[in-house]
């Protein structure tokens, strides 16, 4: 059976590439092993560029529909407890600051581990998605939740570059959580000064393979994110 997919709008998100390939699995009903059409093909019957397309393709690794085998190409995965772990939290009630620190700390723990991988392992496709994705953060003219969603897709990038589809997907379930309080305890990224500063020297770092300066810079960031969250955890604890 042929797979044929519609195109996207010239202007969609990866949200959107997403969920198209989510139809036309169920839709069609492919079965675990099938292979999807090459990246060119995508690229093409999408008519999306390529750096959407595998960051698509990388969402739904995660999410357990597809499985990327690097020089064999993308099909379709088996079903597991994990995809259907992230469609029950995306309908999880809003987290308190005190349980979001928990799942922070979580993704401290992996984000560091997954930037290290990714200096050792980025191929010039992966510096060159997140350079494309480091520009798009520094546009002034995007509204906040737009900003916040180019943030999550560079840390999803670096996962992807690590080449661990047990930390993607584990960072997926993780994510299903923290960015829904992300936008309420965190400063625009636009004003965000030293957020941006710690993106531009974990894309150096990894860019130039160099492991050591990739894992303190995220350790920087991550820290960074930890001491706002106490503090919201603390300000609630004393009111």
């Amino acid at each position: 059976m042929n797979v044929k997919l519609k195109p996207i709008p010239r202007r969609s998100s990866v949200d959107q590439v997403v969920e198209r390939i989510r139809e036309v699995i169920e839709q069609q009903k492919l079965s675990a092993g099938q292979r999807l059409p090459g990246e060119l093909e995508l690229v093409e019957q999408l008519r999306v560029s390529r750096p959407v397309l595998r960051e698509a393709l990388a969402r739904l690794q995660g999410l357990g529909l597809v499985e990327i085998q690097r020089g064999n190409g993308t099909f379709v995965a088996n079903r597991d407890v994990l995809a259907n772990c992230v469609q029950l939290l995306r309908s999880a009630v809003t987290l308190a600051p005190r349980e979001l620190l928990v799942y922070t700390e979580l993704r401290s723990a992996i984000e560091v581990q997954a930037v290290r991988l990714a200096a050792e392992r980025a191929t010039d496709a992966d510096i060159s998605d997140l350079q494309d994705l480091l520009k798009e953060l520094d546009s002034i003219d995007r509204p906040y939740a737009e900003l916040l969603e180019l943030d999550f897709r560079f840390h999803r990038r670096i996962l992807q570059a690590a080449g661990n589809p047990l930390m993607q997907n584990l960072m997926e379930v993780i994510y299903e959580f923290v960015v829904t309080q992300m936008a309420q305890t965190t400063p625009s990224p636009r004003d965000n000064q030293l957020g941006r500063s710690l993106h531009r020297r974990i894309f150096a770092a990894i860019k130039s393979h160099d492991q050591d300066a990739a894992d303190q810079a995220m350790r920087e960031h991550m820290e960074a994110v930890l001491v706002m969250l106490k503090k919201r955890v603390n300000k609630r604890t004393r009111s």
